[in-house]
């Protein structure tokens, strides 16, 4: 199963490409993130006709995730759980989970879109890492039905010094405080794999290149979307890939689609 992740920044704007995209690469399963639409407005009619169920979890023009999936889920769930009754409700549509049957059970697939944090000094920072604290919390509970498990999407985190093409650019952004680094290697060290990082340690590997400053043609990148696996996942991990000519197209999004290909079959 070919099991992708992409930010597509706006399914209004981004529709044709979505829909080239799709039947050039042929996914299984695409997760997408910020689709910037209510539920109702997706078009979904033009999906459906190259083969594709939908499930999303909309807002009106900001966040909203996706899940196109060739073979229909079981189950959907919508929204990151809260930790506890008495925490503040969450309105911001960032989270969407499909329960497919495969060969031998299930396999549990997320799209996330992770909060940016910027800028650090209001309560967009505290919101981020207390999202990411939710998240760990959830993912444990899910690790211990010891079953396949993808998060797919859009973390806005650079891991590491060697994820952008100058750190010195990013310090003290969201996106790379020592906070926020240190909440993605606890989500981590739970269990899961970094698909790219599984099969690449090269430099200069990037999902994501600014509108601004020539940032594309000069490879002045960031990687910021990640597919993470459980183990069992991992174990039936064959390859991945970053479908990186797509910045290169009309009209592109920002962001770029990352693969991961699993040993599974449909049930």
């Amino acid at each position: 199963m070919k099991i992708t992740s992409w930010n597509i920044n706006g399914i209004k704007a981004r529709l044709d490409n979505l829909v080239s995209w799709l039947s050039e690469s042929q996914p299984d399963i695409a997760c997408l993130q910020e689709i910037k639409s209510v539920d109702e407005n997706f078009p979904r009619l033009e999906i459906e006709a190259l083969g594709y169920h939908v499930e999303t979890h909309g807002q009106k023009g900001f966040n909203g995730v996706a899940l196109l999936s060739k073979q229909k889920p079981d189950e959907i769930n919508r929204g990151l759980p809260l930790l506890s009754p008495s925490d503040e409700a969450d309105e911001q549509a960032r989270f969407i989970e499909g329960v497919f049957s495969v060969d031998g059970g299930v396999l549990r697939v997320v799209s996330l879109y992770l909060p940016n944090g910027n800028p650090v000094d209001t309560q967009k920072f505290p919101y981020k890492l207390d999202w990411m604290n939710r998240l760990e919390k959830w993912a444990a509970g899910r690790l211990a039905l010891e079953e396949p498990l993808v998060l797919a999407g859009d973390y806005n985190v650079i891991p590491q010094p060697f994820d952008c093409h100058d750190p010195s650019v990013w310090e003290g952004d969201a996106l790379f405080r020592d906070e926020t680094r240190s909440a993605f290697r606890r989500l981590e060290n739970l269990g899961f794999t970094d698909t790219i990082r599984n099969t690449t340690d090269a430099d200069k590997v990037y999902t994501f290149w600014d509108y601004q400053a020539g940032a594309w043609p000069k490879n002045n990148g960031i990687r910021i979307d990640h597919l993470l696996l459980s183990p069992e996942a991992a174990d039936r991990l064959t390859s991945a890939d970053i479908e990186k000519h797509v910045r290169g197209w009309e009209k592109p999004s920002d962001h770029v689609p990352v693969v991961a290909n699993l040993g599974f079959q449909p049930a």
